[in-house]
């Protein structure tokens, strides 16, 4: 074996200086050698100390460093005080004792470094058998595969998490590191606590995000519960998620999360409809018995697709849920109403409009499944579509072969070129008294008509041929209006409830329309509750899709989501932010939302559609039958009987609605005065209910 260099060179110097440090004291005290020793012995004794304060890793090797210079003072400083060489050569033996000390532990040579320098002429290693594993708790000698194994000694590297045990981890197909571990609690009859994605992904240094916790379901051969769990780690799949997500992973990362715009759903398909220009969405409720939350605004921002309530709809089924994404607004078209689309079936169902996607929307003429007539509740602001929705039920009425009134506020084109397809039409708040009257006297008629099969009278079953009389649909347009009118608003208000309730029976359906369905502006509770039980409620544009809204469910039993109708149809054009930055005008309105409105059918769902057309502007005979339904002759009798059929254009009549004394001075009985102190004393005298109070505390307080 060769010595190494600097062992040779440290014990060659020890050898040297082993005479100095006995012969200098004893021939030569006063020479500078042994000065030069005392100051490294010093110097030594001041890194010992700095070694020992220092309290770091390595103190005993400085320390061991520096006990040469400080031994080889002690003996110097011996020797010049002991009389010539010391009792038997005690000097040099001591010098003598310091270099043989040194030569074996070689301080500098051995210590000055962590590690050996290995030897020059070391034998090669020899391959000795690995070590077999003792069985542990975290190891057990299961025969595991090597995935599993590497697994497990993560596991217990972490500390047995949750102090639970993987039984087998099973690569992802197709990945390199994305894995599921399953997992058991240590101790059997324990259930697993205390488990979190975060400690998971500690343990295998992938981010909380990337992990994954299910239950474990019992599988033959293999228990389940509590007391397992399945840990599913994908930071390569989750990687390729977030940079190329599919349909469905994109629906559950940005819709379907607690955050999204429908949580807990999951996209089933989506369907892109090139010919029409639209992309279907349709998703479900992972449980089955909630119902879909929707935010859509925050979908549309999930699925990158442009924010614009004229082209994305929504539609809900249970637990399910439709989303139409149009590449144009689909509703800005027109449907030009035909007498084949207008006439009602054996059911008394014909199309008013259509939907979104291009579905037919039918309201009735009678109630087939009540064998009675119907009522109808159509609400808008003015130039929204009232009048021509107005024309279309009237066309399709006609063609069943029902009667139909009509009665205005005012005057307009419209409803005048409709009075020349009907039985009668008026425009003021008399006229719409006088028909009313008329109908609710009609009902009492009508329960006196005797049926030609037996003659006796029955109620009204629509579609019977034997029935006497035909169906009578009063309408009311600017109903609102005409109940708060100073002169016959009371009358119209409580004639127009008496018709809603008893008016079915007998074959007289009662049509309000105007701006608001609520009990301050002239519609009861009664009357309301009536009218929504008994038809389909058209709501058009109110003004604002907050009102719109908020009419809409006050024509619903339940407060279903309600569409929303925009002001204008119009696709949104760049970045508003962009153009507020660069001074630039905000593009031009788009088209009119006028014939779009909300249907709510027969199970409290609210529908968008569009109503059909009808060209006012060309001849309207093409949508009527080529006769008008009118009254029998025996109705018209009895009414004349009754002193209420005759031209209803005609100014009051002396007594009409209230006694000749209580007229004005002049005769005419249209005296603001007279008329409120009569609707006053009438609602006084004749108070049966908390409204009849309130009209007449009104009445008091105009006069």
């Amino acid at each position: 074996m060769t010595t190494p260099r600097s062992v040779a060179l440290e014990r060659l110097a020890y050898t040297l200086a082993a005479p100095v440090l006995a012969v200098a004291p004893n021939l030569y005290p006063d020479s500078p050698v042994n000065q030069v020793v005392q100051l490294a012995g010093a110097a030594g004794i001041g890194g010992i100390i700095l070694a020992v304060k220092a309290e770091t890793a390595g103190a005993g090797r400085k320390i061991l460093r520096w006990t040469p210079p400080v031994l080889a003072a002690a003996v110097d400083v011996a020797a010049r005080h002991t009389t010539g060489w010391g009792p038997c050569g005690l000097d040099a033996l001591l010098a003598a004792g310091w270099a043989a000390a040194h030569c074996a532990v070689l301080p500098y040579s051995r210590h000055a470094r962590r590690h050996h320098r290995p030897a020059l002429a070391a034998p090669a290693p020899q391959q000795q058998p690995a070590a077999r594993p003792v069985p542990t708790v975290a190891q057990p000698d299961d025969g595991a595969d090597h995935l599993t194994r590497q697994a497990r000694i993560l596991w217990e590297r972490a500390g047995m998490p949750a102090r639970t045990h993987i039984v087998h981890a099973t690569r992802h197909p197709g990945m390199r590191t994305d894995l599921t571990l399953l997992l058991r609690a240590s101790e059997t009859g324990r259930p697993i606590t205390g488990l979190s994605p975060e400690i998971v992904a500690a343990a295998f240094g992938v981010p909380a995000t990337d992990v994954d916790l299910a239950d474990v379901a019992v599988q033959p051969g293999r228990q389940g519960g509590p007391g397992w769990m399945e840990a599913r780690i994908t930071p390569e799949a989750n990687a390729r998620r977030r940079t190329q997500p599919t349909d469905q992973e994109r629906w559950m990362d940005r819709v379907g999360g607690p955050k999204g715009g429908a949580p807990g759903s999951v996209l089933v398909h989506t369907t892109r409809d090139t010919e029409r220009g639209v992309t279907f969405y349709r998703a479900r409720m992972a449980d089955s018995t909630e119902s879909p939350r929707i935010d859509l605004p925050k979908i549309c921002r999930g699925l990158g697709i442009t924010d614009d309530d004229s082209c994305v709809f929504v539609l809900i089924d249970g637990a399910e849920f439709l989303i139409s994404a149009f590449d144009t607004p689909p509703l800005s078209q027109i449907f030009p109403a035909t007498r084949e689309l207008l006439t009602p079936d054996a059911k008394g169902m014909y199309v008013c409009g259509y939907t979104i996607t291009g579905q037919p929307v039918k309201t009735m003429v009678f109630q087939h499944d009540k064998n009675a007539a119907c009522h109808g509740l159509t609400l808008g602001v003015s130039r929204s579509g009232k009048t021509q929705f107005f024309a279309i039920n009237m066309a399709a009425e006609s063609l069943a072969g029902q009667v139909v009134w009509l009665s205005t506020v005012r005057k307009d084109e419209k409803t005048t070129a409709l009075g020349q397809h009907i039985d009668r039409q008026g425009s003021n708040a008399l006229w719409m008294a006088r028909s009313l009257r008329a109908a609710k006297a009609l009902c009492e008629i009508r329960a006196d008509m005797p049926w030609p099969h037996d003659g006796k009278p029955h109620d009204y079953k629509p579609g019977d041929p034997r029935c006497p009389y035909r169906q009578l649909n009063v309408y009311g347009d600017e109903y609102m209006t005409a109940a708060q009118d100073s002169l016959f608003g009371a009358f119209i208000q409580q004639d127009g409830d008496d018709l809603t309730v008893t008016g079915l029976k007998y074959g007289v359906g009662f049509k309000p329309a105007g701006q608001s369905p609520f009990a301050h502006n002239g519609f009861s509770t009664e009357m309301k509750d009536n009218l929504r039980q008994n038809s389909r409620p058209v709501i058009f544009n109110m003004g604002s899709p907050g009102a719109t809204r908020k009419a809409a469910e006050g024509t619903m039993e339940n407060p279903y989501d309600v569409p929303t109708i925009p002001a204008r149809y119009s696709r949104q054009e760049g970045s508003a932010i962009e153009r507020a930055m660069n001074g630039e005008a905000d593009p031009e309105t788009g088209v009119s939302t006028g014939g779009v409105a909300v249907i709510v059918l027969d199970n409290g769902r609210a529908v968008l559609m569009r109503s059909l057309y009808a060209d006012f502007d060309s001849d309207l005979s093409t949508l009527f039958p080529d006769e008008v339904n009118r009254l029998t002759d025996h109705e018209i009798s009895e009414l004349e009987q009754r002193g209420l059929w005759f031209d209803w254009n005609e100014p009051l009549r002396p007594g009409e609605f209230w006694p000749e004394d209580e007229e004005d001075d002049d005769g005419d009985g249209t005296s603001r005065s007279s008329g409120e102190t009569k609707r006053g004393s009438r609602s006084t005298d004749t108070i049966t209910s908390p409204r009849q109070a309130l009209e007449a505390i009104r009445s008091l307080a105009d006069a």
